[in-house]
């Protein structure tokens, strides 16, 4: 009767509310226990040959966006920058042994379920490869301040170091960084049709790579070694500090990262692995302040967007973004097939949740 069913509609709104409120609870004691950290390195190699003008601006941008979008504490986010070089002492050197040094202080301090975040903005390279049977593949670098490789096998190592449950998104704004985390399975890069710019960049821009044989001239020149070896060169400069890739023997390295598991390293790529990344600066677009096209193209569709994005559609709208603005670059999105469409950072807003 009609007593009957309003008593029942009551009974059903409050099991909605209770079931609310728990489900509110839920995800409040979920964000207090989970903890987010981050490392942001920014290389503009000031007065040198390879010098660049916006990657510092990158990561002061993400850092700001960290804490006041995605809840990073302050405290928790290591900014490294090469500023103490043009007259600043506000921030560590980003040579390869302290970006290391930071990458594995905050991998050793994850516990499950927490957020890591590394972004990148500065120069990449190409290697050959030194696995047995790929003497024709080249793998990927970023270059440090020093010129001290980090390589994907190094990134493949962190990852790796992950405890069950915490997650590990690399954003990478440089040179052929697509597959910058080694054997990371790839969700949108090459395989998937590109589409090809019909303008020009309105902009000053300038490739974020060095190629091969200049790192290998300059590392040359610094040890007095008359060899084309780049592993001979980087483990007399920096020894026990050099990438994994030139100091485990090839068998034990193709042995040491076999493993096909799902993992929960996530790469977000400034472009693909045969590509160049864009340092620019543009009147219109950034007010005439240099930055990465990359880093520039992920805050634009941030601030666009406020709900929830998935990882997959970070890319996809940077891509947009960049063919938009004429620039011939493809971000790329490395993971596994659950965390491509998992929320960019763990993002949880509580009112689109319930």
């Amino acid at each position: 009767d009609t007593k009957t069913c309003k008593l029942g509609d009551k009974i059903n709104l409050l099991v909605y509310k209770l079931h609310s409120d728990y489900c509110l609870q839920i995800i409040i004691m979920e964000n207090e226990n989970k903890k987010r950290l981050a490392v942001l390195v920014g290389c503009n190699y000031p007065n040198t040959r390879n010098e660049l003008h916006g990657c510092i601006n990158d990561v002061a941008a993400m850092r700001g966006t960290l804490v006041n979008r995605f809840g990073f504490d302050p405290g928790n986010i290591q900014l490294l920058t090469d500023a103490a070089a043009a007259g600043s002492s506000s921030s560590v050197m980003p040579t390869g042994a302290n970006i290391k040094k930071a990458l594995g202080a905050m991998v050793d301090q994850a516990k499950p379920a927490d957020v890591l975040y590394f972004h990148y903005s500065g120069h990449g390279t190409r290697i050959p490869s030194l696995k047995p049977g790929n003497h024709f593949r080249q793998d990927e670098a970023i270059v440090p301040c020093d010129f001290n490789l980090i390589t994907d096998v190094d990134f493949r190592q962190l990852v790796n170091r992950l405890p069950k449950g915490a997650s590990f998104t690399i954003l990478s704004d440089s040179c052929h960084s697509g597959g910058l985390i080694d054997k990371e399975k790839e969700q949108i890069g090459p395989s998937h049709v590109t589409e090809i710019s019909n303008t020009s960049p309105s902009v000053t821009s300038k490739p974020k790579g060095i190629p091969f044989e200049s790192i290998l001239h300059h590392l040359a020149s610094l040890t007095g070694i008359n060899t084309s070896d780049i592993a001979t060169h980087l483990l007399e400069l920096f020894a026990a500090d050099a990438s994994l890739k030139f100091r485990l023997p090839p068998l034990e390295l193709l042995n040491m990262f076999e493993s096909s598991n799902p993992d929960e390293g996530i790469l977000l790529s400034g472009c693909q692995a045969n590509e160049t990344s864009a340092d620019m600066t543009n009147p219109v677009m950034t007010r005439g302040k240099a930055c990465g096209a990359f880093s520039n193209a992920v805050q634009m569709v941030l601030k666009e967007h406020e709900a929830d994005l998935s990882n997959r559609q970070v890319v996809m709208l940077a891509r947009q973004v960049l063919r938009e603005q004429g620039f011939e670059q493809h971000p790329c999105l490395y993971c596994n097939d659950e965390n491509a469409d998992a929320t960019f950072l763990c993002e949880s807003h509580i009112s689109s949740s319930l």
